[in-house]
């Protein structure tokens, strides 16, 4: 089986609104229901959980009902920290699904993933174990110690900008996580970054400019403007 877990357990300070913003309405629509539905809407998705912010789940009960979003089976408290919630998510999974099924952790605030980008990272998990969803770096690096100024580059052909979703056998996150405890790596950015501090290697899937994280006010004016484009028909096709 292949499971998507929606991580929408954070508040969303750095927003600075009044409710969190995977619930902010974008276009009449919540944010997490354009999210929820990109995975509704795939025929390789086979269940939805989302690990829920406190006292939201009633809420997103009742845009799951009024969306139609079947495939939502597990509403998981959320936790004190990114980790936290996903651990909270993979193990409440564990006890529902095989070990060797695929889960494949996402951003609620993600909400232009692709069917392209989820079937690659299906695909790709199924191949390797694991797989990150990735695009290059386009644009020159540079190293700061203080923020004000740097005196040294970093080349961006060794350097991939992650994204969600973040693809795993269910049993192998599941066992990233237990360790990562043991060793008392509490706070870890990703999923990835969690892999890599525990000596594991990862492997990469199609990501894409448009599957932007919402953040800032900026990334929701992004966000409408993607919602509202349609890409010119001269425009050649890969």
């Amino acid at each position: 089986m292949n499971i998507a877990l929606i991580i929408a357990g954070g508040s969303g300070q750095r927003m600075h609104q009044n409710i969190p913003k995977q619930f902010l309405t974008v276009e009449e629509r919540p944010v997490i229901v354009y999210t929820l539905e990109a995975f509704q809407n795939h025929s390789d998705i086979d269940a939805i959980a989302v690990v829920c912010i406190e006292g939201w789940e009633t809420v997103l009960q009742a845009y799951a009902n009024q969306f139609n979003i079947t495939k939502l089976k597990h509403i998981i408290p959320g936790g004190k920290n990114g980790q936290d919630s996903i651990r909270n998510g993979v193990y409440e999974l564990e006890k529902h699904y095989g070990k060797d099924d695929i889960v494949l952790i996402h951003d609620a605030i993600r909400p232009m993933v692709s069917q392209e980008i989820i079937s690659d990272c299906i695909v790709k998990t199924a191949q390797h174990g694991c797989a990150i969803s990735v695009i290059p770096c386009a644009e020159a690096m540079v190293v700061t110690d203080d923020e004000i100024s740097s005196g040294e580059s970093y080349p961006r052909d060794r350097l991939k900008r992650t994204q969600t979703p973040q693809g795993f056998r269910l049993g192998k996150i599941c066992d990233l996580h237990r360790r990562a405890l043991e060793a008392g790596i509490t706070n870890s950015v990703a999923s990835v970054t969690l892999m890599i501090e525990m000596g594991e290697k990862v492997y990469f899937s199609a990501g894409s400019e448009k599957n932007i994280k919402l953040t800032t006010i900026d990334d929701i004016d992004i966000f409408k403007a993607l919602l509202n484009v349609k890409r010119s028909n001269w425009i050649k096709q890969k």
